[in-house]
């Protein structure tokens, strides 16, 4: 594994161990301006393919070009349009065609520049391209800093459900620049922040219990508050990831949360009226409040874990989603889509406590279709 940077007390550095596909997620303010030598170092020439958003673009393409530039790094760009939509068939194509009309080779190296949507599309397009293609991922938000980035999951959305269209592939490096989360909407850095807490609810009571005390920080912009959220939550996702890459056991408990919360996204249309983090918030109360109502969870954690998302602004209910009430069949329905369901029954992550998770095979769909009414009802 090339050293990924230069010495600097304000880096933390965070190894993800996949033998010779391991690599480094580079974690603290200012990387950007440290990103043409950082990524320099992984190029076979000087020459990279960026794929970002309009609106990373307008706010720190200019740093990132200008990096790239101080060490004579060519560089062809591709802007998207931001938010969930973009994870399409229709752009996927358009992304490839980019890379091979700017003459991208099979040893070239691919930068990811923006959000989850913008590393899985690219990261994706680098699986595909020339039946794979090297590339970095450079996350610009809170979410995509501490979960998307890290471990290789690229893909898009299909009409049946959400990240259904994929491989793994791994980067070659990480950027974490945690000053550019200034720039972020507040709903963006608090859907993000959905993702950090779920670390601490799956695997880290200690850590949710910090997150109880620290979040205000956080939100308030304390950088060493940012900074150990960012690597608590990529150490405990690089641990998983490294003992099972391709989600054949513990990594499931990385989607606490996300069955019910895809199942959301796609009922909403992977719109604005509901952001991913959102919709893991929700999953995620939802799935301990059904883990209580199972008897498999103490009693209060629900509360407590809700409590928390709400002290920060995030949803915790159904009621929470913005537009038309929901069905509860069609939530169903669309929870038979999640990747994790096997020989068409439903898995899902179950809690027995903070910071103690587990995949459950023997879920009965008529249990969580009671749930779900009774879950609507209180709307």
């Amino acid at each position: 594994m090339t050293p990924s940077s230069p010495d600097r007390a304000d880096q933390l550095i965070v190894p993800v161990d996949l033998g010779d596909r391991s690599y480094e997620i580079a974690i603290g303010p200012g990387l950007l301006r440290d990103a043409g030598k950082l990524i320099g170092a992984h190029l076979p020439r000087k020459k990279t393919a960026i794929v970002t958003d309009h609106n990373v673009a307008e706010a720190h393409l200019a740093d990132l070009l200008a990096s790239l530039e101080a060490e004579q790094i060519e560089a062809a760009v591709l802007q998207l349009p931001a938010g969930e939509s973009t994870k399409s068939q229709a752009h996927l194509f358009e992304v490839t065609d980019f890379l091979l009309e700017a003459g991208i080779e099979r040893n070239d190296v691919i930068v990811a520049f923006g959000g989850g949507v913008i590393g899985d599309l690219a990261g994706f397009a680098a699986a595909i391209l020339r039946r794979g293609v090297n590339f970095i991922q450079v996350p610009t938000s809170l979410l995509a800093q501490v979960d998307s980035s890290v471990g290789g999951k690229t893909g898009i959305n299909a009409s049946a459900g959400k990240n259904l269209i994929g491989a793994f592939h791994q980067p070659l490096l990480v950027l974490a620049d945690t000053a550019v989360l200034d720039s972020l909407p507040e709903r963006q850095l608090k859907a993000g922040y959905a993702e950090v807490a779920k670390y601490g609810l799956l695997g880290d009571a200690g850590f949710f219990s910090w997150l109880e005390d620290n979040s205000t920080s956080l939100f308030a912009g304390d950088m060493q508050a940012r900074m150990r959220a960012v690597e608590t939550s990529c150490r405990a996702k690089a641990a998983i990831v490294a003992e099972d890459e391709r989600e054949g056991s513990v990594r499931a408990l990385l989607n606490l949360g996300h069955t019910f919360g895809h199942a959301l996204e796609a009922v909403t249309g992977y719109s604005d009226q509901l952001l991913h983090g959102e919709g893991v918030a929700i999953g995620m109360a939802m799935a301990y409040r059904f883990s209580e109502r199972m008897g498999v969870c103490k009693a209060g954690c629900a509360d407590r874990a809700a409590q928390h998302l709400r002290s920060v602004g995030l949803p915790t209910h159904v009621r929470d989603v913005p537009g038309e009430p929901l069905e509860a069949q069609s939530l169903l329905t669309a929870m038979y889509q999640d990747k994790k369901a096997t020989g068409g029954k439903l898995v899902f992550i179950l809690a027995r406590d903070i910071g103690d998770t587990y995949v459950a095979h023997d879920v009965s769909p008529d249990d969580v279709l009671a749930f779900l009414e009774d879950e609507l009802a209180a709307a």
